[in-house]
């Protein structure tokens, strides 16, 4: 089947021609006939398989095809990053191109003058996260009384961050008749009853239940020494000339010192954490998405939903600390129908982590076979000079420092 199939609005198969799109996806062919016959649904599907896509488009048509006479909100999508926030608003403008509709996203860090402005203006369909969305409705500026359907995206991620409250208050500001969309990479028993007392006689749709990642991507594994990390990291790059790599570490203070141990042997690279603020993530996300910089590393909480074109290379520097972070990690590469390659270093102490995440997919995650002499080779030819421990420690301090002052400001 293609897009000129589907019953939707000439202005958004123009749009869909436009950007190069001739073939739905797997998750886009199921979802999209069901959203168009006003259908709730309830969607599992990885990440990179267009799903942003297979809510948008059918919204579209539904919004313009249908006039609304007042000025308020008509459909609300939910985000639990202001970057998925702003890459959805982003989706719906490049389809909705043509399309009388306004579009607007909303997320803290940043001053909500401009978006109050916008919102009493009117707007169609609105992107949001959690926390800025409930400052506006509690300050008056912004009501849902007249949402038509709701959209909740990566809602596994919004119930990572406790987000879960906020969903289940959100209930008491939008009508009950509404049409109501649930997307999810993974499903467990606490989404699930979260998503059935939210739908009515949904269509429950599921993309690949047995391997939760992309086939697209190829997985390798290396058992590596947790001092010893940093080495391998400059090897990859280095052997790896001109890929785009996003390397995932487990907290902010660690990001900031593998950005600090390439900067060493002259490697330029960048972090994306909660401690950044809003302007600092934007310059950095421009960056990394332009090619500018070719390496970010970043935390699971801040990367969560990150839509790059182009990831070659996902590295997890640390094992993550579930099947489902591996899941959301991983999916950065290898997005609809790209090749990607997904790297992991595992620690002696990180062993038990990877034997719960290999317990969730259909084969264990192929070993890269490192001998005593390519190991000693990757540890001795690295331009990293040596430092003897006290030198390495005030570093950490300095670091850690660094951190409590910035919180303190904030």
């Amino acid at each position: 089947m293609k897009f000129d199939q589907f019953r939707i609005s000439p202005e958004i198969k123009e749009s869909i021609q436009k950007l190069g799109y001739k073939k739905p996806t797997d998750i886009q062919y199921k979802s999209i006939p069901a959203i168009l016959k006003r259908e709730d649904v309830l969607a599992i599907a990885q990440t990179g398989t267009g799903k942003t896509a297979a809510f948008a488009i059918p919204i579209l048509h539904l919004l313009s095809t249908r006039k609304s006479q007042h000025k308020q909100v008509r459909c609300l999508v939910m985000a639990p990053t202001h970057e998925l926030a702003i890459q959805i608003a982003g989706v719906f403008k490049e389809f909705g191109k043509s399309l009388k509709l306004r579009y607007l996203s909303i997320h803290g860090g940043t001053d909500q003058a401009p978006q109050i402005e916008k919102l009493q203006k009117g707007v169609d369909v609105l992107i949001a996260t959690p926390g800025r969305m409930f400052d506006l409705v509690s300050q008056g500026h912004l009501k849902l009384d007249k949402v038509e359907i709701l959209v909740l995206d990566e809602a596994d991620h919004m119930l990572d961050l406790g987000f879960i409250k906020d969903i289940k208050d959100l209930m008491r500001h939008v009508p009950k008749r509404r049409q109501t969309l649930f997307f999810s990479a993974t499903i467990n028993e606490t989404i699930k009853k979260l998503a059935y007392s939210l739908v009515k006689n949904a269509i429950r749709i599921q993309i690949s239940p047995k391997d939760p990642v992309s086939k697209n991507i190829d997985h390798s594994l290396a058992f590596i020494e947790m001092d010893d990390k940093r080495f391998f990291l400059e090897d990859l790059i280095r052997n790896n000339a001109d890929q785009k790599m996003l390397v995932f570490v487990r907290t902010k203070v660690r990001a900031e010192r593998v950005m600090k141990a390439l900067k060493r042997v002259e490697v330029d690279s960048d972090t994306i954490h909660s401690d950044k603020n809003q302007k600092e993530r934007d310059a950095t996300m421009k960056a990394f998405r332009n090619g500018d910089n070719k390496i970010l590393i970043a935390t699971d909480v801040s990367a969560r939903g990150i839509d790059i074109p182009g990831v070659e290379i996902v590295i997890n520097y640390d094992i993550p600390e579930s099947p489902e972070q591996y899941v959301h990690r991983v999916g950065r590469t290898g997005r609809g129908r790209e090749k990607g390659k997904a790297i992991s270093f595992c620690s002696k102490e990180e062993r038990e982590l990877l034997a719960e995440i290999e317990a969730n997919f259909s084969k264990p995650i192929e070993r890269i076979q490192l001998s005593k002499g390519d190991y000693k080779n990757v540890v001795d030819f690295t331009d990293d000079k040596p430092q003897d421990w006290k030198s390495l420690m005030k570093e950490a301090q300095e670091m850690d420092q660094q951190f409590k002052k910035k919180k303190r400001k904030k």
